[in-house]
């Protein structure tokens, strides 16, 4: 397990606690260390959160199917980003989505009792999973208004403004395939490839497997 503490304070949450201590649960089994391979759902949707995680290493994904059978990408997490945060103190302490590796990963898992012992006894620590799960609250709020209620058209208009300003181009260079694109919009494939030809044929954009062109600036004012 000592192999993970380079990993471990590297987490900002942890680091406000002492080394000795890090050691103490590490030792103890209180903080559980698990690895995951690519591709494996760790929680379920409606599965019970009576603990928090957070990801050393790798990949997470939360996604939900609609009611058309769409996967829907709510939203991506990364080392240093937390699981079940803003869920292990709710009244309804459920997973609302199902959540996936998509990479092999690594996760800290530390239990409730634990986690409001260490609120208590650490200021520092407090404030650091306040801002956390703050933080996550505001983004996750901010993934789900860009997507949901949408059309197909304005889902791409608001992914292209917000790429269009990112890279400060007209040329926006894609950092996934449109497959992915698709599923983190909520869509099928075909319906994101008929909608970008659409826009390609009302003069607003051009596009290839790498690239999408916005013709029509004002698409994206």
């Amino acid at each position: 397990m000592s192999s993970y503490l380079p990993l471990i304070e590297a987490s900002t949450l942890l680091s406000a606690l002492p080394h000795d201590q890090i050691l103490e649960f590490i030792s103890n089994g209180q903080f559980k260390i698990i690895n995951y391979v690519k591709n494996r759902v760790i929680h379920f949707e409606g599965e019970g959160c009576d603990q928090i995680e957070i990801i050393l290493a790798g990949k997470v994904v939360i996604d939900r199917i609609d009611e058309s059978g769409n996967l829907l990408t709510i939203t991506e997490l990364y080392p240093d980003d937390l699981l079940g945060g803003n869920l292990v103190f709710s009244k309804n302490s459920h997973y609302p989505w199902t959540v996936t590796t998509q990479q092999p990963s690594i996760l800290l898992q530390i239990k409730k009792s634990l986690l409001i012992e260490l609120c208590f006894s650490n200021r520092d620590f407090l404030i650091r999973y306040l801002e956390f799960i703050s933080d996550h609250a505001l983004l996750l709020g901010d993934k789900i208004k860009h997507y949901v209620n949408r059309s197909i058209r304005e889902s791409l208009i608001s992914f292209l403004k917000y790429e269009a300003k990112k890279q400060n181009v007209a040329q926006i260079q894609l950092e996934c395939t449109k497959k992915a694109l698709a599923e983190k919009m909520g869509i099928q494939r075909t319906s994101l490839s008929r909608a970008l030809q659409k826009m390609k044929n009302d003069g607003l954009i051009l596009f290839d497997e790498k690239t999408i062109t916005i013709l029509d600036k004002s698409i994206i004012k």
